[in-house]
């Protein structure tokens, strides 16, 4: 019988350095990212005069194409065997959008540049995802992709730190800015590259045919389950472009902008690792109702005020529901998949997600528009209810601890 809590050698079992690789890998590209996400929505309003609904639109299309996208790859890493050489690829995509933001000088142009990038990031996601999953013991799956997660964030909150002294010194020149993102971005592929290893396959665990009805039925109801709550929980969130528009509504000025992702990332980074580690002790259900409960607060204290203490308070909390459930929903992917499957089971994950945040985001950039600001907060705290609803009626599906998984 199996026991239910980590044993004195587990809780002392260092996590592979493959794992801190491959986090380092994250942390540089999303600084690269991040210099450029968080300056721009307001590039395109103010520079390329776009409205909230295209901003909403080019967001929600981007994040919902690296999405979408990440079936095919994860599919693909299953095919194969190979995860490295797809994840490679894409983060290589992402380096080689970079230079296209500084050039663009439409709302087309950054809609382009957008497009090859979450390409790249679809690409890469469910293969990196699995190989930390393959690459990560059992009981330690929490701390492993809660590590990976705090370390992409870390790059999540330094890339608009960057960006905000570059504003500062460069006088508001948003194509300087972009251009100096290149740099991070190529130093993460050649990081991947040099170093982490993928580890071989056993013979038990030769590569299959993902797309075959007798091995897509390995995929259990239990990760269906799992996959829905996950599409409603995504309803939720939608694109943090948002959280930038409602700080300047509040008069924040341009070169500042970026602190919203900051305060945001910076929560988001010191909790994710906690959280994951308590994942790996504690039921992921309830984890999953507070971090919920957690973005509902948000929701209605950005709905109450664009004035700086507000925004700042909803912007901590939203930090603290990511840190709480984007490292916890993986690991539920990879103890409800099997291991052959898990990079399908990625990206079919990821595929329903992305459908959702499309939606949410034009949703959110329409209510915008037609209704205002709060608003779009409201709605937001009503699909997250929704969501709290369907983890308690169906929440069954979902194990309590890695320990259920073995």
């Amino acid at each position: 019988m199996t026991s239910n809590h980590p044993t004195q050698a587990t809780r002392n079992a260092r996590l592979p350095a493959a794992i801190w690789t491959l986090g380092f890998v994250s942390l540089l590209m999303d600084i690269s990212s991040e210099m450029i996400h968080s300056l721009l929505p307001v590039f395109l309003v103010t520079t390329l005069g776009a409205s909230a609904l295209a901003v909403g639109l080019i967001e929600g299309a981007a994040e919902a194409t690296a999405m979408i996208v990440k079936v095919f790859s994860g599919a693909l890493s299953d095919y194969w065997g190979k995860r490295k050489a797809l994840a490679v690829f894409g983060y290589s995509m992402g380096a080689l959008s970079k230079p296209l933001f500084a050039i663009a000088s439409t709302t087309g142009m950054v809609f382009g540049a957008r497009f090859i990038d979450r390409i790249g990031k679809g690409i890469r996601g469910a293969p990196r995802d699995a190989l930390v999953a393959d690459i990560a013991p059992p009981a330690m799956r929490g701390a492993a992709f809660g590590l990976r997660q705090s370390l992409d964030t870390v790059g999540a909150f330094v890339g608009p730190l960057i960006a905000i002294g570059l504003m500062l010194i460069w006088a508001n020149d948003f194509r300087a800015v972009f251009w100096v993102a290149v740099i991070p971005a190529g130093l993460a592929v050649a990081l991947l590259v040099f170093g982490v290893r993928e580890p071989g396959r056993e013979t038990a665990e030769l590569p299959i045919n993902p797309i075959r009805r007798e091995n897509l039925r390995k995929l259990s109801r239990a990760y269906w389950w799992v996959v829905a709550i996950g599409a409603v929980f995504t309803l939720a969130r939608f694109s943090e472009a948002f959280l930038v528009l409602r700080a300047a509504q509040g008069g924040l000025q341009l070169a500042l902008v970026p602190l919203v992702l900051i305060a945001m990332n910076v929560i988001y980074a010191l909790t994710a690792y906690p959280f994951g580690r308590l994942s790996d002790r504690f039921s992921h259900r309830w984890l999953l109702v507070l971090g919920l409960t957690v973005l509902i607060g948000a929701d209605i204290v950005l709905a109450l005020s664009n004035e700086w203490h507000w925004v700042w308070l909803g912007v901590s909390l939203w930090g603290l529901h990511m840190g709480i459930t984007q490292g916890l929903l993986a690991t539920i992917v990879a103890s409800t998949a099997p291991a052959e499957l898990r990079g399908t089971a990625f990206g079919f994950f990821n595929l329903v997600s992305g459908t959702a945040l499309l939606v949410a985001s034009a949703l959110a950039g329409f209510v915008w528009d037609q209704f205002g600001a709060p608003q779009t907060f409201i709605v937001g705290a009503l699909f997250s209810a929704m969501a709290i609803i369907a983890i308690l009626v169906r929440g069954t599906c979902i194990s309590e601890r890695a320990d259920d998984d073995r």
